[in-house]
């Protein structure tokens, strides 16, 4: 057990990432099938018991594996998969009160998302700044590196912003409400105005470099990820916003809502077929399994619910239409990256070290004399 979790890198809390975002996206779509929201509630129980079992993990890493973890950390391709470990934790957190709440009640899931809920935030906003400062003075990288790994850690904050408001209602009415919520729209900010530094250099390392490598691929989208994310926060502002702050600031977060998610959503349907028409040309040329396919989940997740949340702030049917055919899309998604990740755990494979590179044999002259 020891040995296997040595190479076990951040990059696998996206796999728990990708399996709330299922529960949490599937419960608010605009249509009621017989059994739909107990099948997002048992997703969500999965996700709790793998962020369990990760988290566990994970220490025996570090407490057994420090070089190996110190070496994550000083290692530019590595280090921002730490954005991850907020995110799940945030993920799950979020889950517990849409869903988790069914099964634990609502005492128990108010108590589960704001322990979860905190304890994200903070390791988001540690990372947020950690990351981007070793990126700076111990990682060495250069434009031609760029990746939209680079956002995750900067895109933290903005999942604690989206999810924030949940827990609005549930602290004593006054200062305690409008503290959290204007604090969530402070991480908003933050790391909006993060992604649109970052995402400059992706862009610009996509067209002026060439394709991404192949088994990175996938990462394009994980530009998704702020997109969604930051349309459904503005969203959850509009929502909880009434009797918590003026009512001038609270007609102010409504038409945020519209006005910002609107051409939000649409960018990211040019990125979702940009980054789309990437992966089958990487398919074509031999692209195979990574945890790098975990990018399809949580992403496309995000835009579901700021599609769903777009479909009640403008009453539009085809909001419904999108969020229902983005979720037909993250269901498929995780399903083909969970049977490949079990695979690959049975396997062996994807807990192995990186391979060795071969030795080329060095050129002999035999003397004549």
């Amino acid at each position: 057990m020891l040995t296997a979790v040595r190479h076990l890198g951040p990059n696998w809390y996206a796999s728990v990432m990708g399996t709330a975002i299922v529960a949490t996206a599937g419960a608010g779509l605009p249509v009621h099938l017989p059994g739909l929201r107990t099948a997002c509630t048992a997703v969500w129980a999965l996700s709790l018991a793998m962020l369990l079992v990760l988290l566990a993990a994970r220490t025996l890493h570090w407490t057994h594996h420090r070089d190996q973890a110190r070496a994550h950390l000083l290692d530019p391709a590595t280090a921002p998969f730490y954005g991850c470990l907020a995110m799940a934790l945030l993920a799950v957190g979020g889950g517990t009160l849409v869903v988790g709440q069914d099964w634990i009640g609502l005492r128990a899931a108010v108590a589960l998302d704001a322990v979860l809920f905190g304890a994200g935030t903070v390791i988001g906003l540690t990372a947020a700044v950690a990351v981007p400062y070793l990126m700076a003075v111990r990682h060495h990288v250069h434009p031609a590196q760029a990746t939209p790994v680079w956002l995750l850690p900067v895109v933290a904050p903005m999942v604690s912003a989206a999810l924030g408001p949940l827990l609005v209602p549930h602290l004593p009415p006054g200062q305690p409400r409008e503290t959290l919520l204007l604090a969530c729209f402070a991480m908003f900010g933050l790391s909006l105005l993060a992604t649109l530094l970052m995402l400059p250099l992706v862009f610009a390392r996509l067209v002026t470099g060439g394709p991404l490598p192949l088994a990175l691929t996938p990462t394009l989208f994980l530009v998704l990820g702020p997109l969604g994310q930051s349309t459904t926060a503005v969203s959850k502002f509009a929502d909880f916003a009434p009797g918590v702050v003026p009512p001038a600031d609270a007609q102010g977060f409504s038409l945020l809502a519209v006005l910002y998610g609107v051409p939000v959503m649409g960018f990211a349907l040019l990125w979702l077929c940009l980054a789309t028409a990437h992966v089958v040309r990487a398919r074509r040329h031999g692209m195979r399994f990574t945890m790098t396919w975990w990018a399809f989940t949580f992403p496309v997740g995000t835009c579901v619910t700021g599609a769903e949340s777009l479909s009640h702030h403008t009453g539009l049917a085809v909001y419904d239409g999108l969020a229902l055919v983005l979720y037909g899309a993250l269901v498929a998604a995780w399903a083909t990256a969970a049977v490949q990740t079990a695979r690959g755990l049975f396997s062996g494979a994807l807990l192995a070290g990186p391979r060795p590179a071969p030795v080329a044999l060095r050129p002999v002259t035999a003397r004549t004399t």
